[in-house]
């Protein structure tokens, strides 16, 4: 997987936003979206204070970093693509990057907040415990994990994935799945909301997400677990 990540790094942006053409969005309203929702939970568990350090797994190419790091007093950022890591650095130089292929190069209880976005479809399966696991260690206790993921159940997601080449073997993971998997980890007060179901900014498209959030209807999924 490191490799194929390498080899697209320069044209990841072009490969994804060939694959999502068909929905007439630009891939920046998809990144906002996450960046939003994320921002939501966040202000759920800690109010309205600003988490102070957050990592990044999986970080690719850090297109969604200049919307999550304001949401941050630092924010890391890891990944097993040194040509990924590369670039990521030179578009967001406010941001700590580091690559490792296994366990992250991390202490324990390190960070308030540990995300994953849009990444386990891309560990073989037999690794997501594990991957769970390090996710629920190097965060604090009361800190919070979060995973974003693709929606196996939401047909649009599935055009979309089919479409780009380095999915093609990507292995998605409904939102039960996720869930089991931070609750083995140790993760409590576990949350599902489901988004993109509107794809649109406007508040009104806003409010009726809301209000469909536990319905297993959006292009994506959040769930976040208490350490």
């Amino acid at each position: 997987m490191t490799t194929v990540f390498d080899d697209c790094a320069r044209r990841y942006s072009d490969e994804v936003q060939s694959s999502i053409d068909f929905s007439g969005l630009r891939h920046d309203f998809f990144l906002a979206a996450k960046a939003d929702v994320l921002a939501r939970v966040l202000r759920d568990h800690f109010g309205a204070a600003k988490p102070s350090a957050a990592l990044d797994i999986g970080c690719g190419i850090g297109l969604l970093h200049p919307h999550l790091a304001p949401l941050f007093e630092e924010l890391v950022a890891v990944d097993s693509s040194a040509a990924s890591i590369e670039q990521a650095r030179r578009s967001n130089p406010g941001v700590a990057y580091a690559t490792s292929d296994g366990s992250l190069p991390y202490g324990d209880e390190t960070f308030d907040v540990v995300l994953a976005v849009c990444v386990i479809h891309h560990v073989p399966p037999g690794d997501w415990h594990a991957f769970a696991g390090e996710m629920h260690r190097v965060t604090r206790k009361g800190g919070l994990i979060c995973v974003i993921e693709h929606n196996p159940l939401n047909p649009l997601t599935r055009l979309a994935v089919s479409r780009c080449s380095f999915d093609a073997d990507a292995v998605l993971l409904t939102a039960g799945r996720t869930r089991a998997l931070l609750e083995k980890a140790g993760g409590s007060s576990i949350r599902t909301e489901f988004f993109l179901i509107l794809p649109s900014r406007r508040p009104l498209a806003a409010s009726i997400e809301k209000s469909l959030a536990r319905l297993p209807l959006g292009a994506q999924y959040i769930v976040s677990a208490k350490a």
